[in-house]
């Protein structure tokens, strides 16, 4: 599945400052993470070919893909959009073998060069993809090459996929559903013998009218809700702590690590919150509510919430936003997913001012451009993301190192958990 490549502009500069870099998750049947489709701004054909005939720049985007596939895929898979000229270049091998997995597109031709490519990458340990493939695709014959069949869910009717399934799985191929928008999907595919699966289904919750919010959920909703008042009550939010086990060891652990800073030794809840201050304590809530709330969800949800929090955070001197947090803005805006309940019982739970609130039900708002250059960044669609940022005063380079930035910031976050 190739990103949208609207823009003209050529590769990124060699010193790797604006990065045109978005991911889509690919996720196991448990909804845990398996890997990454990487999606550039220009494509891979592209990035590639303006270092084809310098040596010099092309040890410069390998090194910088190198470090572009462990900050972004977490040390997981990282799927590389293939066209035929990536293959029959030996591209590919640029790339670290344990990380990257070929994704050979749809319209490559199973010839005998591509045929010998796939051979040579699979003598050297790299996973094969094959993208879009149907029912009587005319790359069949790659399948001897292949780890994985990725299958359109939109494109192909259930019947054809499990026809597929039959065909080239278990034993021979790993079977991707992708674009899988509905829970109801993900059961069928799931049930069809699908073991991977991509698309927006597992940021969707599931939600059962008759559910009530189990009683720690209660308490995350609580502790989001203290620190939104104008001021925090320290013993109320003391108490919710104190309350949740989970969340006590998240505070001291977090607090004795680098990545708050704080070296003084933490021995009590009090003395933490104390330490850090209203605006840090804030903050730090936020973070950590998030995060143990997401212990039985899919990480990438969890991540996904703080890169959108500090992406909106590092913005935020730069954009109009009046009195509303963007950071809470970003959090908030996946917490319905996360607690698995609707977006509406969130903001009512929690005292966000008029602005936010509207933007996360999908109202008009003062911060609709940002939150929709937040999911359009997210998402790889460089149109949006090029005619939201011109929209905004910002340039395509400077949203582009936020958006890097926040990545770096909650892969360090989450490790620390």
């Amino acid at each position: 599945m190739t990103a949208s490549a609207s823009s003209a502009a050529g590769a990124p500069a060699p010193d790797g400052r604006c990065r045109y870099v978005a991911r889509q998750p690919v996720l196991s049947g448990d909804e845990k993470v398996f890997g990454y489709e990487l999606l550039f701004r220009d494509g891979v054909e592209n990035y590639f070919r303006e270092s084809d005939s310098d040596h010099a720049s092309r040890h410069t985007l390998d090194t910088s893909l190198q470090i572009g596939l462990e900050v972004l895929c977490d040390g997981r898979r990282g799927f590389i959009n293939c066209t035929r000229e990536v293959l029959l270049k030996d591209y590919m091998t640029l790339l670290p073998s344990p990380l990257a997995v070929a994704e050979v597109l749809e319209n490559v031709p199973p010839d005998d060069l591509v045929i010998a490519a796939l051979q040579r990458l699979k003598q050297a340990g790299y996973m094969v993809a094959l993208d879009d493939f149907s029912l009587n695709d005319e790359r069949a014959p790659l399948t001897d090459f292949a780890d994985i069949l990725k299958v359109d869910m939109r494109q192909t009717s259930m019947e054809d996929a499990a026809a597929i399934v039959k065909r080239y799985g278990p034993w021979k191929c790993r079977m991707l559903a992708e674009k899988v928008e509905t829970r109801e999907e993900f059961s069928a595919a799931k049930k069809a013998g699908f073991v991977y699966f991509q698309g927006f289904f597992f940021r969707r919750p599931e939600v059962l009218h008759a559910r009530e919010i189990p009683a720690n959920g209660l308490n995350y909703l609580r502790l989001l809700r203290a620190v939104s008042q104008t001021e925090v009550d320290v013993r109320e939010l003391e108490n919710i702590i104190k309350s949740e086990a989970s969340v006590c060891y998240r505070l001291l652990r977090y607090l004795n690590s680098a990545a708050f800073g704080i070296h003084n030794e933490i021995h009590s809840i009090r003395h933490a919150l104390t330490l850090l201050g209203e605006r840090e304590v804030r903050r730090w809530v936020r973070l950590v509510a998030t995060l143990t709330v997401g212990e039985k969800r899919s990480s990438e949800l969890v991540v996904s919430a703080m890169v959108r929090a500090r992406f909106c955070e590092l913005l935020a001197p730069k954009v109009p936003h009046g009195e509303s947090d963007l950071f809470l803005m970003g959090l908030l805006s996946m917490v319905d997913a996360i607690l698995e309940i609707p977006m509406v019982r969130v903001v009512e739970a929690i005292p966000v001012d008029h602005q936010t609130k509207a933007v996360l039900l999908g109202a008009a708002s003062q911060l609709r451009p940002l939150y929709d250059l937040m999911l359009a960044r997210e998402s790889g669609d460089w149109a949006a993301s090029a005619q939201l940022s011109r929209q905004l005063s910002l340039s395509e380079s400077e949203v582009a190192e936020a958006y890097w930035q926040a990545m770096q910031w909650a892969r360090q976050l989450s490790a620390v958990g």
